[in-house]
């Protein structure tokens, strides 16, 4: 049974890599030229890579973990030390650390914030920690229920000091969704904070040894292709076919460099495309649907995210870092963070700007210019005296359109992945699941559409083969939700 896939970002290979496992053939298409979505990465001229994101792999991330030991390439995964590190911006240069010692969760957590006394007084953190008793007491229904607030009036209803929202909390939803915390929905902080609390290694991180094009993406076409499924780039959607029943007869792709239309006919078809672009190529009869009409209530929020190089070392910290900036989001060295990007001698600084609404339209040498403002700032010994660091080169990737903004209101609007179409099905992190938008949200979204597959057309050989690699993992999944 064919199954046509349309986007080879982590969803829709994570989609067809549990289908071939399910007994079908997928066929994936990639409108570009790369693979991966929004964790697409390119070469330079030099042989450099520059990425759309700097993607941080969590503890928490059962499903990624899983697909990294189901393509046997869990040493790709390079675990950094269990601690989150935010610079000082009133003690330029330096940093103040949560440490998580080796205890079981959620201990190891209470420890690493009581031991900060960097960033929060003993009575803040006090109080926030009586405010975050009835997300953990009362789980997932709550946090979800709390979708309702933002970050910020949620902070406020529970009592907890505006400062710890300053000190900490700006930069923890701007790493989370792009957004500062009175735009934030609160259910995404208390899903992040359930998950690091409640898993004795929810909170730790780990970096790809290279790019994720490489070192992820082409693992899983492997994977697919080794099994008799297909992956092609260059193969735009132009239009969704329907026959007269309603359901899809066909993707039309649009033909390339003075090609013609091609006719793509499966058996089952899957949009793993994000969700802008998935509203513009809807059919008609389809957006009277209220299935479809509420995809109209998420939209992706805009993000930046810089590659500089410069002519010598600004730090030898091997880790993920909050830049606690009004500007930036996080950043890391990956000269010290990434095997492939490895360098003794200089440093390569991957910075997402956040939140990137009025910078988004810039120029990147506008960009480029208050970045560098910014670093002087974190990095104050490295740009003054009569020898400051030079910038050799940099990149800019501009993404107009990325995860949906998770404003309050936002989980009512996410779909789930069987639509109302018998032959059509949704898949990616904007889809229902517990993840929200992240990685791991893309990879557990793609096993659910597989499941939802196999459950409504399951082909002879796929029963046993479902319970094996679909059924168990999920059931795991729901445990710790």
């Amino acid at each position: 049974m064919k199954v046509a896939i349309a986007g080879a970002g982590l969803a829709g290979l994570s989609c067809a890599k549990y289908l071939t496992d399910l007994g079908y053939t997928p066929i994936v298409l990639e409108r570009r030229d790369v693979l991966g979505g929004k964790v697409a990465a390119w070469q330079d001229e030099d042989g450099d890579w520059y990425e759309t994101g700097l993607h941080i792999f969590f503890g928490a991330y059962p499903n990624m973990l899983q697909l990294f030991r189901e393509l046997n390439i869990e040493d790709r995964l390079q675990w950094k030390e269990h601690t989150m590190i935010f610079n000082q911006p009133e003690k330029p240069g330096t940093y103040s650390r949560f440490d998580f010692p080796d205890l079981p969760a959620p201990v190891n957590g209470i420890v690493a914030i009581l031991r900060n006394n960097d960033m929060l007084t003993w009575s803040e953190k006090i109080r926030f920690g009586i405010g975050l008793i009835p997300a953990m007491l009362k789980g997932q229904a709550y946090v979800e229920e709390m979708d309702k607030y933002s970050f910020s009036e949620w902070l406020k209803l529970q009592n907890v000091p505006e400062r710890v929202e300053k000190e900490v909390f700006i930069a923890m939803s701007k790493a989370l969704n792009f957004i500062n915390p009175d735009r934030l929905s609160a259910t995404v902080v208390l899903t992040a904070l359930n998950r690091f609390l409640q898993e004795k290694n929810g909170s730790k991180m780990a970096f790809l040894d290279g790019s994720p094009t490489e070192r992820l993406c082409q693992p899983l076409v492997d994977y697919i292709t080794e099994r008799g499924g297909e992956v092609r780039l260059n193969a735009p959607i132009k239009e969704i076919q329907l026959d007269e029943n309603g359901n899809v007869r066909q993707f039309l792709l649009r033909g390339l460099d003075g090609a013609p239309d091609e006719e793509l006919t499966a058996d089952l078809y899957v949009s793993a495309i994000p969700v802008d672009p998935l509203k513009v190529l809807l059919p008609q009869p389809w957006r009277q649907m209220e299935y479809f009409q509420k995809l109209d209530g998420l939209e992706g929020v805009p993000v930046i995210n810089l590659h500089l190089w410069f002519d010598r070392k600004l730090t030898d910290i091997d880790h993920l870092l909050f830049s606690r900036s009004p500007l930036l989001s996080v950043y890391a060295d990956m000269s010290n963070t990434c095997k492939a990007y490895a360098n003794p001698d200089k440093s390569m600084l991957e910075l997402v700007l956040a939140p990137a609404k009025e910078w988004i339209g810039k120029s990147d040498d506008d960009i480029v210019a208050a970045t560098l403002k910014e670093l002087e700032k974190l990095f104050p010994t490295h740009f003054g005296g009569e020898t400051p660091a030079k910038l050799i080169k940099f990149h800019v990737v501009k993404t107009p359109r990325s995860v949906y903004e998770a404003t309050p209101g936002r989980q009512q609007h996410r779909p789930s992945q069987v639509t109302p179409i018998d032959n059509f099905y949704l898949t990616g992190d904007f889809t229902m699941q517990p993840y929200l938008a992240s990685m791991e949200g893309a990879v557990l979204s793609g096993k659910l559409t597989a499941q939802a597959i196999a459950n409504a057309h399951s082909p002879a050989n796929a029963a046993a083969t479902a319970t094996q690699s679909i059924d168990s993992p999920l059931a795991t999944n729901a445990a710790t939700a």
